[in-house]
């Protein structure tokens, strides 16, 4: 009998949703049928056109060879004074890490500071990552729930009550997050440090959506006394400057975490494109008019598709105050939200949905897909055009009323 090829830790690695639909899209259109793509979260606009230019200038003036494992030191440096004007804590080169793209810095960071047998808490609706990373590692899993009634935040007490001392390693954030929009508070973040000095625990925090927010300002767990030695903070450029292919993504901590996360940067990645370094640093530095604009527009998207959603029978969507989601309820409708997400995508269509509209679906993507507590959910990514998602709520308020 032949030996088995694929090692048993693979086994637990999850996929991620979003590409499944993806590529169900992809075929659905070469059938010639027009979808209303609502499940990928990615901005719908190129990147600005400033950090085009200087990664074209970067290319032509032979930009193109390896850099230092955790980025160039000017890279570095500007993460660093970025991280210090934005959350308000002094960091320096020697604490960032530069990554080739937000998620394998989620990745390094765990893979640097968890050990096999710990516990890492984590949200739940959250993003995939978590919790496919931490059992490949080794950990255990402890998902908390975030609840609709606290606007998708978690209570502090459900927190407490899934640390084991001794056991307990980490907690992962995700402010605002993914899927739900939800922004953790100011009281918030203190209670969870207080929980952190107390229990001795280190914290994830994973701010990719740190200039998408529509209410307060953002709040980060590195503001609260004692915090920043204990948090590796993650952030990146796909979201803000609409940069999601061209893989770029930092982390700031202490200069430990920085040199291990170097460390397995040399063994994995070598390190990230050196033009896109250069271009990223000057999309940090420019005139951020670009990013302020994006976010109105996605504000302006954000309460329509609110608004309309809660005017569909069965279905209540709290309004997010951050991100570019919206994780309406549908439990109502007695069906699972695999079956909403697929019957929205091409089971509709059979029934005549959409047939005046000239549509013939909508992706959005299944609560569970982002964890057992987002059954009862979907998600709808408002990163598309006011039009086009005028045009996905008049199908779905006519597919629901099949149901």
């Amino acid at each position: 009998m032949a030996r088995k090829v694929i090692a048993d830790r693979v086994s637990k690695l999850g996929g991620e949703g979003a590409f499944v639909v993806q590529k169900k899209v992809a075929m659905l259109r070469r059938e010639g049928k027009k979808i209303v793509t609502c499940h990928i979260g990615q901005p719908d606009r190129p990147a600005p056109k400033p950090v085009v230019d200087a990664a074209i200038k970067a290319l032509e003036d032979g930009d193109h060879g390896y850099t230092p494992s955790g980025g160039k030191l000017e890279m570095r440096e500007t993460v660093a004074e970025w991280l210090t004007k934005t959350r308000g804590v002094e960091y320096n080169w020697e604490e960032i890490c530069i990554t080739p793209g937000a998620k394998p810095a989620i990745f390094l960071a765990l893979l640097a500071t968890i050990e096999a047998g710990d516990e890492v808490i984590y949200p739940d609706p959250g993003y995939p990552t978590y919790g496919s990373v931490i059992p490949f590692l080794g950990a255990i899993p402890k998902p908390l729930p975030l609840v609709e009634e606290l606007g998708f935040r978690f209570q502090l007490d459900q927190l407490e009550k899934l640390i084991t001392p001794g056991k307990t390693r980490m907690i992962i954030l995700n402010s605002p997050e993914n899927p739900t929009g939800g922004v953790l508070t100011e009281e918030d973040m203190k209670g969870i440090a207080e929980l952190c000095h107390e229990y001795d625990l280190l914290v994830f925090s994973d701010e990719i959506y740190s200039q998408l927010i529509y209410g307060e300002k953002h709040h980060s767990i590195v503001q609260q006394p004692g915090m920043k030695e204990r948090t590796i903070v993650m952030d990146g450029h796909s979201k803000t400057y609409a940069m999601t292919g061209w893989r770029l993504g930092f982390a700031g901590g202490t200069k430990e975490t920085a040199r291990a996360m170097e460390l397995l940067m040399t063994n994995s990645n070598s390190c990230a494109a050196s033009f896109t370094q250069t271009a990223g640093r000057y999309a940090l530095m420019m005139d951020q008019a670009p990013v302020i604009e994006m976010r109105e527009e996605f504000k302006r998207r954000k309460d329509m598709l609110v608004e309309r959603l809660n005017t569909i029978d069965g279905i209540t969507c709290h309004n997010p105050e951050g991100a570019f989601y919206v994780f309406p309820n549908v439990r109502s409708f007695g069906k699972s939200s695999d079956e909403i997400e697929e019957f929205l995508l091409t089971g509709a269509a059979e029934l005549g949905v959409g047939k005046d509209l000239g549509l013939d679906g909508v992706s959005v993507l299944s609560g569970t897909a982002f964890g057992p507590f987002g059954a009862g959910y979907i998600r709808l990514s408002y990163a598309n055009s006011y039009e086009n998602l005028e045009l996905a709520v008049e199908f779905m308020k006519e597919a629901f009323a099949k149901l």
